[in-house]
């Protein structure tokens, strides 16, 4: 199960930057920023978990954004908007999956910090 993101009001962690990787590098299926090239286990250690942390944090930021504009697809102020079917086909869900994500925007956008739904999308996907 996922860990909650923090919210506006809590500090965000800042892990180690993802750098981008050369495009020789990239095309190279043993090249996984630069770790294969560490042979110290504690440092790989370190730098892989460096890594995961980082990975993480990108996943559960890019959640929000996704839940953000399935929210804001689906507002029936639009005249544009999107059904959660849809929004579901768009990005690849579950219907079930965008209507959480909608709700779950929606909550963001107010800025609330949760309403005892238990936003934790990541378990219907």
């Amino acid at each position: 199960m996922a860990e909650p993101t923090p919210r506006r009001n809590e500090p965000r962690l800042r892990p180690a930057p993802l750098l981008f990787e050369p495009a020789e590098a990239a095309g190279d299926p043993e090249h996984f920023f630069d770790l294969e090239s560490i042979d110290d286990p504690r440092a790989l250690l370190d730098r892989a978990t460096e890594l995961t942390l980082a990975f993480r944090a990108a996943a559960d930021r890019a959640v929000e954004f996704q839940a953000i504009a399935a929210a804001q697809l689906a507002d029936p102020r639009r005249f544009d908007r999107l059904t959660p079917a849809a929004i579901a086909e768009r990005a690849e869900w579950t219907e079930d999956y965008a209507k959480k994500m909608i709700e779950f925007g929606r909550d963001l956008l107010r800025g609330v910090e949760g309403n005892g739904h238990g936003h934790e999308v990541t378990d219907l996907a």
